[in-house]
């Protein structure tokens, strides 16, 4: 009995045992509740969780930085900048350099595109160029043709010399590699092509590589829900549709061999997220009866090479020669060869696995699902309005758009047109708010197909276009 007794825990290791039971309840019902998470979250949503809260590349600029740039503008915008509030600062400064609002928290927080890495840093990602707004309204997936690199990294440039802050990767490079001359739209496939000549076939940092041959040129990026009709991604439809194409843009010296593959996974998920975009449907009023006219004209004379849609939708990524569609070469010619092959043979490519074009004939005829969303055309971007697109001869040589009006007459941007950039735009912001079409590589030539269609048939067409 005494034995009993004195094996029996005192108060105090009752407690003890007490408090452990809790504490292991707890970290069981923490570690289900993660498990549950970890069961429930989808590739896509891990993915969408990635963009907005990992940083792949260095900082950008700081705050400080951002709420300063205000002080590089023109008048008068400068002084209603001076003169604004802390709030409606902000919102002018997303309106100057077309940056998003967050769909979750818009008015407050950061831009869509830009992750906080702490300390008030900011760094661009995707979203900054794949994430738009149309009729005032934010879509990620949607071209960011508001974006204005070229102008904001300027801005940010000088900020930081006059604050006697350190220059970051983008203020250097600008200042020998162009963004872009045209708000909206930026010299992507030549930054692939400079961040790819830095390293082998193995992603190993190389920098003996000779310099690659650069043919600039400003590209409108392609709405990211078409991304799971293709099978092969850009504009000539070259490259594989995998998610370590994905990654080169994260290219940076800074970012060795081995940094990027521990990311592969993050962009695998980045690639669900793609993949389950849907195009926004059409907002506006239709013409049911109209469209269903248009139906017929477009399966006519353009589903050849777009495909079609609803019961019945196909889509088998016709390339089209260019001395089919005439649309502007630069954008083929400026992807050597070399460069193609490097992708072709290393690990871009999963060493060869997945099929890499090295001379392609010409441009992908895209899918057309939010066609009504996606202006301005081509893949340039120098088509403002699907009625452009029809009507070839009447496209402007020069034109501008307002901020958030929609054209639901001709289908597209809201616009001014010019005959040549208005002798007005004397500054580097001005030129880049117009688009001139005389600049190599922006020519809005070409794709003169619906030029056999007559009005009628044009306009039926045009509304059909609307609900795809």
């Amino acid at each position: 009995m005494k034995h009993l007794v004195a094996a029996r825990p005192s108060h105090t290791d009752w407690a003890t045992l007490i408090f452990s039971l809790c504490f292991l309840s707890i970290a069981l019902g923490v570690a289900s509740d993660s498990a549950l998470s970890a069961d429930t979250t989808t590739a896509a949503e891990r993915g969408w969780r990635h963009l907005r809260e990992n940083a792949y590349l260095p900082p950008d600029f700081d705050q400080q930085v951002f709420e300063n740039l205000w002080r590089r503008w023109e008048e008068p915008l400068g002084s209603e900048a001076r003169d604004a509030n802390s709030e409606e600062r902000r919102r002018l400064t997303f309106s100057h350099y077309g940056l998003m609002e967050s769909p979750e928290r818009p008015g407050t927080g950061l831009p869509l595109g830009y992750v906080d890495t702490g300390g008030g840093n900011r760094v661009m990602n995707c979203l900054a160029c794949h994430a738009g707004k149309v009729a005032g309204r934010v879509v990620p997936g949607l071209p960011n043709s508001h974006f204005a690199l070229q102008s904001l990294t300027e801005d940010v440039r000088l900020t930081k010399l006059t604050m006697l802050k350190k220059l970051g990767h983008l203020d250097l490079a600008s200042l020998k590699l162009p963004l872009g001359t045209t708000h909206g739209t930026t010299n992507a496939v030549v930054f692939g092509v400079v961040l790819g000549n830095l390293r082998d076939k193995d992603m190993n940092i190389d920098r003996s590589r000779p310099e690659p041959p650069q043919m600039h040129h400003d590209m409108d990026a392609p709405p990211f829900w078409n991304f799971k009709k293709k099978r092969s991604l850009y504009a000539d439809g070259f490259a594989p549709k995998n998610h370590r194409v994905l990654m080169q843009f994260m290219m940076l010296p800074k970012n060795d061999r081995e940094t990027l593959i521990s990311w592969e996974d993050d962009f695998k998920d980045i690639q669900a997220w793609i993949e389950s975009l849907e195009a926004p449907k059409y907002p506006f009023k239709v013409d049911v009866e109209l469209a269903e006219q248009g139906r017929v004209v477009f399966e006519k004379n353009c589903s050849r090479c777009h495909g079609t849609y609803g019961s019945d939708e196909k889509y088998e990524q016709v390339v089209v020669p260019l001395e089919e569609v005439g649309t502007d070469p630069v954008r083929l010619r400026a992807l050597n060869r070399e460069h193609r092959e490097w992708i072709r043979d290393g690990w871009m490519s999963r060493y060869g696995k997945d099929e890499v074009d090295v001379e392609p004939s010409g441009y992908v005829a895209p899918p057309l699902d939010g066609i009504w969303a996606s202006a301005p055309y081509f893949h340039n971007g120098s088509v403002p309005t699907l009625w452009h697109v029809l009507h070839s001869a009447e496209r402007p040589v020069v034109w501008k758009r307002t901020e958030d009006g929609y054209d639901q007459k001709r289908v597209g941007l809201e616009v001014e047109e010019f005959k040549a950039l208005p002798e007005a735009a004397t500054s580097a912001y001005e030129r880049r708010s117009h688009f001139d079409t005389t600049k190599s590589g922006k020519s809005a030539v070409g794709h003169t197909f619906p030029d056999i269609l007559g009005e009628p048939d044009k306009q039926t067409l045009l509304e059909y276009l609307k609900t795809l």
